[in-house]
């Protein structure tokens, strides 16, 4: 019987183009083995805003006495897991065909291990929260929510400011440490206010908006743009102008246009990706509305759950989105003539 012979170097890049998946899998089994071993021992006093065993969940789910109070709604995280493993393994499989890295999103990059990373820690995170009603859980939910949606409007902000990656990280690591910190000792809105997920959805799409339409006046006018994207969620500007100190955080949707001195060095592809992800988020979040208890369609003792349903396709939309950014690619760069034209325009 006749051997192929493989290069060592060759058997060594294999191993390491799996290395984060592998990396990413363990760190899933030693959560998993901590959470069954805090769950046996018992997962102590509920947070304050939690309902007793028994009772319809905020999350319209009954309270179970069992290993975990909202049993559906905690498996509904899986799917985070799922897909931040499939981006793992898709970014090792890049290495393997040799496809170009013409994005930051392409290969086991920096930027998109965090992505996959971010993806799959909100499968935990949201499973403490349900599974255990503790205020550590309504913690690390919120902390891994947060470290997620960061990671594209820092990363849109970075590109258009014409910034190095270690000032996306230095950035991302500063807000999300901030944020912890603020959340753990002055609450979700961190004593002043602010809904960070909430405001950084806004973020994301103005800046967005930005990378794909860039222009000196477009950084004044797409500050706008987050008026819009509150009244989807519920909050006008009618209700801005009655309540200003309520609302303060409206002057963040200018910081995109602030930083973001130069146009996009590349072109994304919007259709279909971006925009299944935001249909998925958006039907998700239409049925996260009917998720709760004082809500008319609330089935507490059902093995269907509105709240397990969000996770699901709030999972589907992190996917869509991470192939969205995969699309992008460089525009040439601008020739003399084009160069003094800006300049002079400028």
């Amino acid at each position: 019987m006749r051997r192929s012979r493989v290069a060592p170097g060759t058997v060594q890049l294999v191993h390491s183009r799996w290395a984060p998946l592998r990396i990413a899998l363990a760190a899933l089994g030693g959560f998993a083995a901590v959470f069954v071993a805090a769950g046996i021992v018992g997962w102590g006093p509920p947070a304050a805003n939690e309902q007793a065993i028994g009772e319809i969940s905020r999350w319209c789910e009954r309270v179970s006495g069992g290993f975990l109070r909202e049993p559906v709604n905690t498996l509904g995280n899986l799917g985070f897991v799922v897909a931040g493993l499939a981006m793992f393994g898709t970014l090792a499989r890049d290495a393997a065909t040799d496809r170009p890295k013409v994005n930051r999103f392409i290969g086991n990059t920096p930027v998109a291990l965090l992505y996959a990373s971010a993806a799959v820690f909100l499968g935990p995170g949201s499973m403490v929260m349900h599974g255990t009603h503790t205020h550590f859980g309504a913690w690390i939910d919120n902390v891994s929510m947060v470290a997620y949606i960061l990671i594209p409007w820092l990363l849109n902000l970075t590109e258009l400011g014409r910034r190095r990656d270690r000032t996306f990280f230095a950035a991302y690591g500063s807000v999300l440490t901030a944020y912890a910190a603020g959340y753990w000792f002055a609450g979700p809105e961190l004593g002043i206010g602010l809904d960070l997920f909430g405001i950084s959805i806004g973020l994301w799409i103005i800046s967005e908006v930005l990378y794909r339409f860039w222009s000196p006046p477009m950084r004044v006018l797409s500050g706008f743009v987050g008026f819009g994207v509150a009244a989807i969620f519920g909050i006008t500007p009618a209700e801005m102008v009655a309540s200003p100190g309520d609302h303060w955080w409206v002057v963040l949707f200018w910081l995109p246009g602030l930083v973001a001195r130069d146009a996009a060095p590349g072109r994304r592809r919007y259709t279909p990706w971006f925009w299944l992800g935001f249909g998925s988020f958006m039907l998700a979040y239409t049925i996260w509305l009917t998720g709760t208890a004082d809500h008319p369609w609330c089935a507490p003792d059902s093995l269907v759950q509105a709240h397990a349903i969000w996770h699901l396709l709030s999972a589907l939309a992190t996917w869509c989105f991470f192939v969205f950014l995969r699309t992008e690619r460089p525009l040439p760069a601008p020739t003399a003539r084009e160069r003094s034209g800006i300049a002079v325009r400028r």
